[in-house]
């Protein structure tokens, strides 16, 4: 018997999908193999595949499990099926390009994780478009020394000003010890104005509760006690973990669609591998409707040029 398992062989979706080295130990805090992590992202295909489609993916690989070394693979590894579709991308900063994995199907998750794939971070643009995001993200980073009741409270803010916009936003967790709030926009525009939104919706927040948030750039110059609302996440080449990815954590946890109403009381280090799966099934995608309605970023836009004018732009 080889060492790590004999290969076996998953059906998904009328693929078959070959996972080699199954019993290969990938999480030795809960003892969770590559096989449990194929299952895991089976029993959440619709949710995953919904966070991931048509947009340009990055892998972070652990071909040793967490205990071994991490790989960002930007370029799609060598050796995928010719079912498995990618999306180039031009890093114009470089003079470089990359062909990305570009989910379309549950079989290709799959696979990526046969590649020793845990976390998936899709770009926030669809490969019809790559260069204007459809996805604005809102991500609240917690210093050092912040407690998750701020991060809640600062939530709290970030709802409230959405609502005013008249805005839907999906929270999540990050599967580490923040929150992110994805909204669906039109894409109309590029990066950098997408992240001048980000950034004044950002200052309102700061403003609205300047002893918890923050958008000082500098980590270094930042209350460690306070959630940097980092705006940044909506630049070029910037991806967060996609709603239900596996984060590569010890404990196995997942990045989790949440309602608002849980922001005030969810545990993240309790959502996992092995309690989302049940969590799924009995809840359903909480983010089944994101892609109902693409929301007009002009407000913030406006809101920008107003700070910009007022000399209230943080650099960089």
């Amino acid at each position: 018997m080889a060492e790590h398992g004999e290969p076996i062989e998953l059906e998904v979706a009328g693929r078959t999908v070959r996972l080699s080295s199954p019993e290969r130990v990938y999480f030795p805090q809960t003892g969770a193999t590559k096989a449990d992590l194929a299952r895991y992202y089976l029993s959440v295909g619709d949710g995953i595949v919904r966070a991931l489609r048509e947009r340009p993916t990055m892998l972070h690989r652990f071909p040793k499990g967490l205990d071994g070394p991490k790989v960002h693979q930007k370029r799609l590894p060598k050796g995928a099926p010719d079912w498995v579709q990618t999306v180039r991308l031009d890093f114009p900063r470089y003079g470089l390009h990359a062909d990305e994995l570009c989910v379309t199907e549950l079989g290709s998750v799959i696979w990526a994780v046969q590649m020793s794939t845990v976390e998936l971070h899709p770009w926030n643009v669809r490969r019809d478009d790559v260069d204007r995001p459809d996805e604005w993200r809102i991500d609240l980073d917690p210093g050092d020394t912040c407690e998750l009741a701020t991060v809640r409270r600062v939530a709290g803010v970030v709802h409230e000003v959405l609502d005013e916009l008249g805005v839907v936003g999906y929270p999540k967790t990050s599967g580490g010890s923040g929150l992110h709030v994805y909204v669906r926009i039109e894409p109309r525009w590029e990066f950098a104005d997408v992240r001048r939104a980000a950034l004044a919706f950002a200052r309102e927040v700061e403003r609205r509760a300047p002893s918890l948030a923050t958008t000082t750039w500098w980590r270094k110059d930042r209350d460690p006690a306070a959630v940097f609302v980092d705006y940044n996440q909506n630049a070029r080449d910037h991806t967060l973990a996609a709603a239900y990815s596996v984060r590569g954590d010890p404990r196995g946890t997942v990045s989790t669609p949440i309602t608002w109403a849980e922001v005030a009381d969810v545990e993240p280090g309790k959502l996992t591998m092995s309690t989302v799966p049940a969590r799924f099934a009995a809840l359903g995608d909480l983010h089944a409707d994101i892609d109902t309605v693409a929301h007009d970023l002009t407000p913030l836009l406006t809101w920008a040029d107003r700070d910009d004018h007022d000399g209230d732009t943080p650099t960089p």
